[in-house]
């Protein structure tokens, strides 16, 4: 009885400290990205620095985006089309590749991808930078390390999403086309007037940019502060790149899902 009552008490005490360390860390997060708030204008100010990330963090990750948007856009249209065939409704498949891609997939799969690519890439260069300790260097020449490091790569991440969601996205509806006007036969004119007319601008363009700004924020966040908080190890900076990319994709659904929730309740 008295081995059962000790495991059942060390069972407890690894739960609340497991708790605690999560509690402890989702505060840590939090005052960080109070800090990266407070040193926007100066990083907004020294307008090179953020441009350069926007490069690195955007413009690095076009090719990854366009290809995959690319084949997410022939997949959706031979699925598609396979699909209405069957209810008479082929003509339709323009809306459905549109619709798809504009409210989900662009943003949340775009999303997934900028987080394996430009937020992993983002935490370990800030992990690195602090594993060399050129964060300590700057702090003991009295140069902020957040507004000089990290605000610039938060921001870059942060404006960059949007545009690589509305590539994407545009990349996916051209792969529709491809394969359902030139190479299965569905009428073009059909597949692009009943795009125009289905496709709301507030409900299906402007809610995924939406989507896609807020995964920017969170994937952007979540990037920084793992680099940031890293151990200055190798193994520390390894692990902190498995948490950005894990951490990452489970928040683009979580709030995937919040989001959609409350646009689908304002549609209606």
């Amino acid at each position: 009885m008295s081995e059962w009552a000790n495991g059942l008490t060390n069972a407890l005490r690894h739960l609340g400290a497991g708790v605690v360390e999560r509690v402890w860390r989702l505060g840590s997060a939090t005052r960080f990205f109070a800090a990266i708030l407070l040193n926007s204008g100066t990083a907004l100010r020294r307008y090179p620095l953020t441009l350069r990330e926007i490069w690195f963090a955007g413009v690095l990750s076009l090719v990854i985006i366009l290809v995959s948007g690319l084949f997410v856009g022939l997949v959706l249209g031979m699925q598609g089309y396979e699909i209405l065939t069957r209810y008479g409704s082929d003509s339709a498949l323009g809306v459905m590749v549109a619709l798809s891609l504009l409210r989900e997939l662009g943003p949340v799969v775009a999303g997934l991808l900028f987080a394996s690519r430009a937020g992993s890439a983002i935490t370990a260069e800030i992990g690195l930078m602090k594993a060399t300790e050129q964060l300590k260097a700057m702090d003991m020449m009295a140069v902020d390390p957040i507004a000089r490091v990290v605000t610039p790569r938060f921001w870059g991440g942060v404006l960059s999403m949007p545009l690589l969601a509305a590539l994407f996205s545009t990349m996916g509806i051209f792969g529709g086309w491809l394969i359902g006007v030139k190479v299965i036969g569905v009428d073009e004119g059909a597949f692009w007037s009943q795009m125009q007319a289905a496709v709301d601008f507030r409900y299906d363009v402007l809610n995924g940019v939406v989507k896609s700004f807020v995964f920017g924020v969170a994937v952007s966040w979540i990037a920084v502060f793992e680099g940031y908080d890293s151990e200055p190890t190798a193994e520390g900076v390894s692990r902190a790149i498995t948490r950005t990319v894990v951490t990452s994709a489970l928040a683009i659904l979580a709030l995937d899902f919040v989001l959609t929730s409350f646009m689908f309740r304002g549609a209606s």
